[in-house]
């Protein structure tokens, strides 16, 4: 009996043919297209803390932030087999680590799930005006908050929750660096 009630609470309906497997690489799909997102504004930050290492202070905290997006987004990986010697995973916590000059730009790519995208490339654009840096950086925090919460609506409600999060503190960054303090 204790067995009918478990699966009278369940919101499986029983099937795991195509259509779960379909939905299980949709939000795979998601969250690594979101995880890009995050990863080429930490891009940004890193580019603007390289050209103005001045402003430093006020911005490292915020990219840690961005840091820590791109691993909470990164899909999880398989469990690690316990055969032979462990090897460290790869993760973030060079480039998560504040700076005042972000050489650990190259390291992105070493992000935990990591497929490569928005890591390489070009360094962005930044512009000589400390100021204007500043605004372009929360111009892509703006636009990185609106991917996020376009993302949602068609992600799971784990994913959702996780970026109705991240657009809500991608906004607050925003907010931060035009209006807050020291703007």
């Amino acid at each position: 009996m204790a067995g009918g009630l478990l699966t009278a609470c369940s919101d499986d309906d029983g099937s795991r043919g195509p259509t779960s497997a379909a939905a299980v690489r949709a939000a795979k799909a998601l969250r690594v297209k979101s995880a890009g997102t995050s990863r080429e504004l930490l891009r940004l930050y890193d580019a603007v803390l390289e050209r103005h290492p001045d402003q430093a202070t006020r911005l490292t905290p915020l990219r840690g932030a961005v840091a820590h997006h791109v691993t909470a987004l990164s899909p999880p990986q398989p469990p690690k087999k316990k055969d032979g010697p462990a090897k460290p995973s790869p993760s973030l916590s060079a480039s998560s680590a504040p700076s005042s000059a972000p050489s650990s730009a190259p390291s992105l790519g070493t992000a935990a799930g990591d497929t490569g995208d928005g890591a390489s490339g070009p360094a962005p654009s930044v512009p000589a005006d400390p100021g204007a840096a500043v605004r372009a950086l929360a111009a892509a925090e703006r636009r990185a908050s609106d991917a996020h919460a376009d993302a949602l609506v068609h992600a799971p409600p784990e994913l959702a929750r996780l970026l109705a999060s991240l657009a809500a503190a991608d906004a607050a960054h925003a907010y931060l660096l035009t209006e807050g303090p020291s703007s």
